[in-house]
C-alpha cells in the first residue's frame, strides 16, 4: 500500500511537476489575497485570457512561450490601467473589452499559425510534459514574483487598502500597481502551464476567497491562502498520477472542494454560522 502510494516519486516527470505546481500555486494565492482585498477578482481573469495571443505569438515566431504570453498580460495590464484613469468606463466593461479582445486576436493568431500550435495546450495546460526549459523558466517566474511579493507586501496592503494614505507615507500607488500587475501576469503565465488560460482564473481567485472566509486579519488571510493554493497544486499533479485525468482540472477541483467546504463549515463566516447567528438576531429582535 505505502509503495503504491510513494511510487509518483519515483518519477522524475511527476516529482518536477509536483513542485513546480506547487510553487506556482503559493505565488498565485499570495496574489490572490490582494485581489480579493482590492475586489479585482475580474483582473485576474482578465490577464488570464489576455496572454493567450501572447503564447501563441510565441509559438509562431519560435520563441519562449513565456516571453509572449508575459508581454501580452503586461499589455493588457497596461491597457486596462490606462483606461480606468483616462476615461468614465466602470472597471467591469473595460475588462470586459480587454479580456473579449485579447482572447479573440489569440484564437485568431492560432487558427492563422503556419506552426503546429496546440489549442489544448494553452487552454488547458500539460504541466506533466513540461521541458527543462519551461520548468527553468517557471522556476525564475516564481521565485522572483515570491521575493518581490514578500518584500514588498506590506506597501501592496496599505496600497490596496487606501492609496491617500499610501501617498501620505512617501509610497507610489501608482507604480506599485503597475508592479502588482506585471507579477500578477507573470504568475498567469506560469499558471497557464500548469492548469491552462481558461482555468487560471480559479488559482488567482479561490484561494484567497477561501481564506477570505476564515479570517478578517490580512496577514492571517495572506498565510492561509498561500497553505491552501500550495498544497492544493501540490497534491493535484499527485493525484492526477492515479487517476489519469487532466491536473489542471484536479487542482481547480480540489481548490473548489475546499472553498464550498470552506463556505459552509468556516467557523465565522460559513454558512451554518451565519444563518444560527441571523436566526439569534431574529430571536433577539422578537424577544
Amino acid at each position: 500500500m505505502l509503495e503504491a502510494l510513494l511510487e509518483p516519486f519515483s518519477y522524475s516527470y511527476m516529482v518536477n511537476a509536483m513542485w513546480v505546481s506547487a510553487l506556482v500555486g503559493g505565488v498565485c494565492a499570495f496574489l490572490s489575497a490582494y485581489l480579493m482585498l482590492k475586489g479585482w477578482s475580474l483582473i485576474g481573469d482578465a490577464l488570464s485570457h489576455s496572454i493567450v495571443p501572447g503564447v501563441a505569438g510565441a509559438y509562431m515566431l519560435g520563441l519562449p512561450f513565456a516571453l509572449g504570453a508575459f508581454v501580452a498580460g503586461g499589455l493588457a495590464a497596461s491597457s486596462i490601467l490606462f483606461l480606468q484613469q483616462r476615461s468614465k468606463l466602470k472597471e467591469d466593461a473595460i475588462i470586459g473589452v480587454i479580456f473579449t479582445s485579447f482572447f479573440g486576436l489569440g484564437l485568431f493568431m492560432i487558427s492563422l499559425s503556419p506552426m503546429s500550435v496546440s489549442i489544448q495546450t494553452i487552454t488547458m495546460g500539460n504541466i506533466l510534459a513540461i521541458t527543462p526549459t519551461d520548468t527553468f523558466q517557471l522556476v525564475i517566474i516564481g521565485l522572483v514574483s515570491l521575493c518581490v511579493l514578500t518584500t514588498k507586501w506590506k506597501d501592496f496592503m496599505v496600497t490596496f487598502f487606501d492609496e491617500n494614505h499610501a501617498r501620505s507615507i512617501g509610497l507610489n500607488p501608482d507604480l506599485l500597481k503597475v508592479l502588482f500587475f506585471t507579477i500578477l501576469a507573470a504568475s498567469c503565465v506560469a499558471a497557464l502551464q500548469t492548469v491552462g488560460a481558461f482555468l487560471v482564473i480559479a488559482m488567482v481567485v479561490t484561494p484567497g476567497a477561501t481564506a477570505y472566509l476564515l479570517t478578517d486579519k490580512f496577514p492571517r488571510l495572506l498565510i492561509i491562502s498561500v497553505i491552501i493554493g500550495t498544497l492544493s497544486s501540490f497534491f493535484g499533479a499527485y493525484i492526477s498520477y492515479f487517476l489519469n485525468g487532466a491536473t489542471g482540472g484536479i487542482i481547480v477541483s480540489i481548490l473548489t472542494l475546499i472553498f464550498i467546504s470552506t463556505f459552509i463549515l468556516a467557523p465565522k463566516h460559513g454558512y451554518f454560522k451565519s444563518k444560527s447567528r441571523a436566526a439569534l438576531e431574529a430571536d433577539t429582535n422578537y424577544g
